[in-house]
């Protein structure tokens, strides 16, 4: 059992020096949908402006998901309060795109 924690140990350090992965989201209010990011607590030093790579972070998300039709979706069926995660951004401080999780959201139609 020890080797397999051991195994999961190097696959998370091999995955941070990959990078840092930023979870994104809409919150919903009553008046608007606010993209969110959400920070990784140890992030890599090399990220020096927060609003730099939070802007990175959201163009390549909208990159990969069509922006009016998530937005869309997310106001018909969430409430306000309600924070929808869309998935995940894997970013190298220098822009790079390591990986991304960002499933189209289902809808209805």
């Amino acid at each position: 059992m020890d080797d397999a924690n051991s195994d999961d140990t190097e696959q998370a350090t091999d995955a941070a020096d990959d990078g840092d992965r930023f979870v994104v989201g809409v919150h919903v209010t009553d008046d608007e949908l606010r993209f969110v990011v959400h920070v990784p607590s140890e992030i890599d030093s090399g990220w020096r402006d927060p609003d730099e790579f939070q802007q990175l972070v959201e163009q390549i998300t909208w990159q990969h998901l069509d922006q009016e039709t998530t937005l869309r979706a997310i106001a018909a069926e969430s409430a306000p309060g309600e924070t929808v995660t869309l998935g995940s951004v894997t970013l190298q401080p220098d822009g790079t795109v390591v990986d991304h999780e960002l499933p189209a959201p289902a809808t209805d139609e």
